[in-house]
């Protein structure tokens, strides 16, 4: 037997994204987005409200990272996403989160979170949907595995639960892609 719950905005896993950009002075502001993920290859996008400062940020300088949060920083993750920058012009410093400039893009990359995906913006729907050309990926040593790579275990990315208003930590492996589902053939 399944249960109805009518129409809800529930979607698993949903992504906890920290896009950040810079304003016309330089100086760096993020925010936390839910509604998120691929595009196109070599694209990402982010659902994004006009009114945001970082949404404002975005379309002024061109380009725009997404840092994935991480369990470690929940706390800051949460923050970013409450509290607007239009009200709270240092919410990255009140946060504890600190950036270097992007060697690809004019965008920054938040050093507390461990992966981040640099982005030059390539348009802004009207209907709020951002799209990036994802120009490099770039992650801290501390997430890479053995093989040189991100390591899902490492990086303890988080997901939001949006039935529960919760953030779980991602990690188990349980299958193998595009090659489990060989066994049916």
């Amino acid at each position: 037997m399944r249960k109805d719950f009518g129409v809800k905005t529930w979607a698993y896993p949903m992504p906890v994204f920290i896009v950040a950009a810079y304003d016309k002075d330089g100086i760096p502001c993020c925010m936390n987005a839910a509604w998120g993920g691929t595009y196109d290859t070599n694209q990402i996008m982010v659902c994004l409200a006009d009114d945001h400062k970082t949404t404002k940020n975005i379309i002024e300088s061109g380009a725009f990272t997404v840092s994935i949060a991480d369990a470690k920083h929940v706390i800051e993750a949460d923050y970013v996403g409450i509290v607007s920058g239009n009200k709270v012009p240092d919410k990255m410093k009140k946060a504890g989160l600190t950036t270097v400039k992007s060697t690809f893009v004019n965008a920054p990359v938040i050093n507390e979170f461990p992966m981040t995906i640099e982005c030059k913006l390539l348009k802004f729907n009207e209907d709020g949907i951002c799209i990036g050309e994802i120009v490099n990926v770039s992650a801290d040593e501390s997430v890479l595995g053995q093989d040189g790579q991100i390591d899902v275990q490492k990086l303890e990315a988080i997901t939001y639960d949006p039935v529960h208003h919760t953030y779980i930590k991602l990690g188990k492996k349980v299958g193998n892609a595009f090659s489990d589902g060989k066994k049916l053939k």
